[in-house]
């Protein structure tokens, strides 16, 4: 049975978005740091665009939100103004709601506590010789076996050897090629 190299060929893209493109590319130039593990192996997440977010400043009801976090990767808050979120740890954002509010107060500024209720924005889509091609929003960061797991596992002739990983980071797009065949 002849069958086209498109069909044979397993392509994963893993993506900050929904786009897929061709990918030429053998490497990824990072141009930000990488999660890095906490004890345990779990990566911390990190605030992206589309997050719905809790803000409680202790002793100030007024001041407890429930934030989307913008497409711009912004958050607006009274007496703290708009924030940068986007790629902060929620304690990273504490902090800077802690230093904003600071000049508000004084003496002592209540403490701030920050966690992330939804976590939409981080989405990926898997497309090629899978059972269930489609866009997944885990809430967590996943790696290649899980997203493929996700999508139902590889289809019966797919070629583990030859998965492509394309990140969209802004403007730019990069990619990379993995060997699964081994693993799997």
């Amino acid at each position: 049975m002849l069958v086209c190299s498109w069909q044979r060929m397993l392509a994963i893209a893993v993506l900050a978005g929904t786009i897929a493109v061709p990918v030429t590319a053998q490497e990824v130039t990072p141009t930000a740091p990488p999660p890095v593990a906490r004890a345990g192996g779990v990566t911390p997440y990190r605030i992206n665009p589309g997050d719905e977010i809790e803000v409680y400043v202790w002793g100030e009801e007024r001041l407890q939100r429930q934030i989307r976090v913008l497409p711009d990767g912004t958050i607006a808050m009274p007496l703290v103004g708009q924030l940068n979120a986007q790629g902060l740890l929620p304690e990273q954002l504490q902090e800077a709601i802690s230093k904003r509010l600071a000049g508000q107060y004084r003496g002592t500024v209540p403490q701030v506590t920050v966690s992330v209720r939804v976590p939409s924005g981080l989405q990926f889509s898997v497309v090629g010789k899978v059972k269930s091609p489609g866009s997944f929003t885990p809430g967590r960061y996943v790696n290649l076996l899980e997203a493929l797991s996700l999508a139902g596992g590889p289809a019966e002739f797919a070629n583990l050897d030859n998965i492509s990983i394309v990140r969209k980071n802004g403007n730019s797009v990069t990619g990379i090629r993995a060997r699964l065949e081994n693993v799997l």
